[in-house]
């Protein structure tokens, strides 16, 4: 399949601070689009001006949820160069989520093509000051028009992007962390593991609740038992536990994290010992009460690595250290993954691609 690139008339304002860059607000001159039908295949790929769609008010995936999408981030590397941080486990992870919601899959190097070429022609959104970053939005719809609950034989398909600044301004800051007896994100045999909308639809509640209690994140716990824990947020989450990385494994119920995999690899390479298994809440507030347990943290594509600070669950609070400190174990893991993203530090295990 060929790809169009169309004519930009217009280029839009920027934020000339680099500071002041909000997440997800602002979005760059041109998105990739192309288009499936069934009977037909994807076709007509093309690198637009950003633009809004027209959807028919009866398009699919307004009534019955059939999307997809991903994220991940292009970085300015200290000699100006833009670098991506493995795209390609991105778009094949964006196949999987396609196979479960019954959409038709994408050629994973066609798509990583695409995206390179749109990054090549918004380059100078990629920004430049410590932190920041362009975060990416691939997706996927259901456009056809039909009340009927079945797989949509339309679908569209596109990528976005949008500078971000700094998720820690000030450093890595520890979050308090509410733990949910009630709601759950997602159970066995479900979409957990695939990032749809429903996903995070579904959790805004207890999200809502949460902050208006003075926590930051939720902690989600499994479906059956609610007592296993899963993820945080909309993040995975470990745990340094008897001096062994400790994190929830993939049951189908949370996300197949690339930060995740990425930060196991990395711990592993520290020297330390890294358990793949469901941690309960009394394992949690035993540990951190006996000093078993030093730390944790979530991880994910916009905060890379998120330290945690206290849990709560019902009537209790556990503080790690003072609450406030980020851990020496958490910080390295840290500074060597975003030091492998911008360029600080060397890539030993293929995982940028360089434009």
């Amino acid at each position: 399949m060929d790809l169009k690139i169309l004519p930009l008339e217009n280029l839009k304002p920027r934020i000339e601070d680099e500071t002041k860059l909000d997440f997800g607000k602002q979005f760059t001159d041109r998105m990739f689009v192309m288009n499936y039908r069934t009977g037909q295949g994807w076709h007509d790929a093309r690198i637009q001006p950003y633009q809004s769609f027209s959807l028919d008010p009866a398009a699919m995936v307004l009534h019955y949820a059939q999307e997809i999408f991903e994220g991940l981030k292009a970085f300015r590397r200290p000699d100006g160069q833009i670098a991506l941080f493995r795209p390609l486990d991105n778009f094949r992870r964006f196949n999987h989520g396609a196979r479960r919601m019954c959409m038709p899959e994408i050629d994973e190097a066609f798509m990583l093509q695409s995206l390179k070429e749109l990054i090549r022609l918004d380059a100078d959104w990629v920004p430049r000051a410590e932190g920041t970053s362009l975060y990416i939005r691939p997706a996927m719809i259901a456009s056809e028009p039909m009340l009927g609950v079945r797989p949509a034989d339309e679908y569209l398909c596109y990528i976005i992007a949008c500078p971000v600044g700094a998720y820690y301004k000030g450093g890595l800051a520890p979050v308090k962390i509410w733990i949910s007896d009630h709601y759950v994100r997602a159970a066995h045999g479900g979409t957990g593991e695939v990032k749809t909308g429903g996903n995070y639809a579904a959790s805004l509640f207890a999200a809502r609740e949460a902050a208006s209690k003075g926590y930051d994140q939720v902690l989600w716990l499994d479906a059956k038992d609610k007592k296993y824990v899963e993820e945080v947020g909309s993040m995975n989450i470990c745990f340094l536990y008897d001096g062994k990385l400790v994190t929830s494994p993939l049951k189908g119920t949370i996300l197949d994290g690339i930060t995740r995999r990425s930060v196991l690899t990395l711990a592993r390479e520290m020297g330390l010992t890294v358990e793949e298994r469901a941690m309960t809440i009394e394992e949690i507030f035993a540990g951190a009460e006996s000093g078993r347990m030093t730390e944790a943290f979530g991880t994910g594509t916009a905060v890379v690595i998120s330290p945690v600070g206290q849990f709560t669950y019902q009537d209790r609070t556990v503080k790690l250290g003072d609450g406030q400190t980020t851990g020496e174990v958490t910080q390295k893991l840290y500074d060597t993954l975003s030091g492998i993203q911008y360029g600080r530090l060397p890539d030993t295990h293929g995982w940028v691609e360089l434009l």
